[in-house]
């Protein structure tokens, strides 16, 4: 197996793992900083390694359409292309074909879409998905899948798992690079026995691991943790747990401590960009007339290259200069922060002291 568990919290379900992928070993619980077109934005790969980057996330829908899968092919794969000599995991395009649902249209042998880009037709197969990701030289390639929004019938989540089982198959069939992973993705909507049957089904594929989808899609939170409560504990422990689009540094602290082990969220990204930050004690929006004359950095136990280095009084003034530096240090300090909490956590974990962090964590940001 390419993944094992080095320790368990004696006081949760949370774990300590090792994956291991053609460009390395990635220590779990993992965040994975989303560069959905070959690039975390605002970043470059030098940034990422220094914040503590194991592993990114690209997207598979994205690259397809520009710059292309075989344009990146040529040039070496993926890794080359970017200049990132680390793992890369890559999307399916399934949450595309949901967040874009009026350009597309789900069959049996796949998903026709029109380009956000240009209006121009495509189509996925599972078979063509997978084709793409080997031609990136994804390190964890997922399988295409059906995601459905909050709520949906019960009608329309039982043909979306029934369906993503049967491409999950094709996906792992059309293979032909075993050294890149695979990850099926469970379905199910809201329901446990929809949860139940798509788990069941899929890990009769022994898939290298598997991801909770269909979450993050506008559901309130304490359904999704109710999602994962019930579905985690179907995963036998041999595989990775993803959970796709997730989420809030709460969401990861909740998530870790139910055995999930890796995740992705564009939230430290979009937020950087928008001046909200994120810290120990809270988020701080770095706009705020307050901050006019702060010497202090976002936060004071950040050891980051922003927090090191620069005042609040400066990051406010790039940001309402609209400077693009502002950018730039605002998205180090927030991925920075993503990946120091998964990297706590897992010491946590090491020491046996996880709930106590857990309890730390909510202690900090309620005083």
């Amino acid at each position: 197996m390419s993944f094992k568990v080095i320790k368990r919290s004696p006081d949760s379900k949370a774990r300590l793992g090792l994956l291991k992928t053609f460009h390395g070993e990635i220590e779990t619980p993992a965040f994975m900083p989303v560069g959905t077109q070959a690039t975390v934005k605002s970043l470059s790969p030098d940034d990422l390694i220094n914040c503590g980057a194991q592993i990114i996330l690209s997207n598979t829908y994205h690259l397809y359409l520009r710059p292309g899968h075989e344009l990146i092919r040529d040039f070496g794969g993926l890794h080359k292309f970017m200049s990132w000599d680390l793992p890369i995991l890559t999307d399916s395009g399934g949450f595309q074909v949901y967040s874009l649902a009026p350009l597309s249209k789900i069959k049996e042998g796949g998903v026709e879409f029109r380009s956000h880009i240009d209006g121009s037709s495509h189509f996925f197969s599972p078979e063509k998905v997978i084709y793409i990701q080997e031609c990136l030289g994804s390190d964890i390639m997922m399988c295409l899948d059906v995601c459905l929004p909050y709520p949906s019938r019960e009608e329309e989540v039982s043909w979306a798992v029934e369906l993503t089982t049967r491409w999950g198959r094709r996906s792992l069939e059309a293979r032909t690079r075993n050294e890149l992973l695979l990850f099926a993705i469970i379905q199910g909507g809201m329901y446990k026995k929809w949860r139940e049957k798509s788990a069941i089904d899929l890990l009769s594929y022994d898939f290298d691991g598997y991801a909770i989808g269909g979450l993050s899609v506008g559901e309130p939170k304490e359904v999704m943790l109710s999602v994962i409560d019930y579905t985690r504990p179907m995963i036998p422990d041999k595989y990775p747990v993803y959970v796709m689009g997730v989420g809030t540094p709460e969401d990861l602290v909740e998530c870790v401590a139910r055995g999930v082990d890796m995740f992705d969220c564009v939230l430290p990204t979009r937020n950087a960009r928008n001046g909200m930050l994120f810290t120990s004690f809270g988020k701080l929006v770095i706009k705020n007339a307050c901050y006019k004359n702060d010497p202090r950095p976002i936060d004071p136990d950040c050891d980051c290259y922003t927090c090191r280095n620069f005042s609040r009084a400066y990051l406010r003034h790039l940001y309402v200069s609209r400077e693009l530096l502002a950018y730039r240090l605002n998205t180090i300090h927030n991925i920075y922060y993503f990946l120091n909490l998964v990297k706590q956590m897992r010491q946590a974990i090491k020491d046996g002291n996880f709930e106590k962090f857990r309890q730390s964590f909510y202690k900090r940001r309620e005083s």
